[in-house]
């Protein structure tokens, strides 16, 4: 006979002996912003900090693995299609930074059978080492016009660069997901900007905008600053924190990491990444091209 009140107490101790995951997302108007770049870094300050870091990635191309000179070879469509496990596609590019490619099977969420579903569902539900942070580094051409798995996290972060056209796009994708999906809330991280003062302009000024049309709060995220010891890091397949802790970079995104650790609570739960991936799927199949091309 089934020990039922044994499995629901062991049950009950691994819901509540976990920590808070946080998802967040990262997603940008245009190329060239630095989106990847602002995942790879913070992902490196946040494992700094202590966490374990799991980057859910959906680029095929400037990968956050390959910015850390990590060859990509797998991708989870391969799980889902039982050819390999979920163990020999994550890859561990840093002490407490994990990377899941995720290209292929974003692409077609929608279309997965029940029992594809149920095998991806079970793969996350065996993890070997649960994450406390789940930074979902988003595609700028996923065929829907924004992906699920920026619906599905707890906080979207709007990456943007202080120029016309990143700003003008930026403003178009909160546009088109507050309208066609009621998402009323982002942030915004400034990349690339000249100082403190020209980044919470940008932000001021877009927030402005969403604000008096109604769409969204926008809060502001932090930014980061324009260096050459960035610049360089990245040559060097490391994130900047590792090779120069004291450029401006480095700290700025130590901060912004700092400032992520502390932003309010509101969805994050302990019920783990199979709720988050179940979610997923469920928004995936509802998902309307008509709405989000707004």
């Amino acid at each position: 006979m089934l020990n039922l009140r044994g499995d629901q107490a062991a049950g009950l101790r691994r819901l509540f002996g976990r920590p808070r995951l946080r998802i967040v997302s990262f997603a940008a108007g245009s190329v060239g912003v630095g989106k990847s770049v602002s995942v790879a870094n913070l992902a490196a300050c946040l494992a700094r900090q202590g966490k374990e870091v799991l980057v859910v990635d959906e680029n095929s191309d400037d990968s956050v693995a390959a910015y850390y000179g990590v060859l990509v070879r797998h991708d989870l469509q391969q799980v889902v299609r039982c050819e390999k496990p979920l163990s020999e596609v994550i890859l561990s590019v840093a002490p407490g930074v994990r990377v899941l490619p995720a290209a292929k099977v974003v692409q077609r969420l929608a279309t997965l059978s029940a029992a594809e579903q149920r095998i991806l569902l079970d793969s996350f539900g065996q993890i070997d080492r649960p994450a406390d942070i789940v930074l979902v580094d988003t595609s700028l051409d996923h065929p829907l016009g924004f992906s699920p798995l920026g619906l599905a996290a707890h906080d979207t972060v709007i990456v943007v660069s202080p120029n016309g056209a990143s700003i003008t796009d930026a403003y178009a994708l909160i546009k088109k997901v507050s309208l066609g999906y009621a998402r009323k809330h982002f942030r915004i991280l400034v990349n690339k900007a000249r100082n403190a003062s020209d980044a919470q302009a940008v932000h001021d000024n877009i927030a402005a905008v969403a604000h008096s049309r109604q769409l969204a709060r926008l809060d502001y995220a932090g930014y980061v600053p324009l260096d050459e010891s960035l610049r360089q890091a990245s040559r060097l397949c490391q994130p900047v924190a590792a090779l120069f802790p004291e450029a401006p970079s480095a700290m700025a995104y130590q901060n912004v990491a700092s400032e992520l650790l502390n932003w309010p609570g509101g969805d994050a739960d302990a019920r783990g990444l199979e709720h988050f991936v179940q979610q997923l799927l469920h928004l995936s199949q509802r998902i309307d091209p008509t709405a989000i091309y707004a």
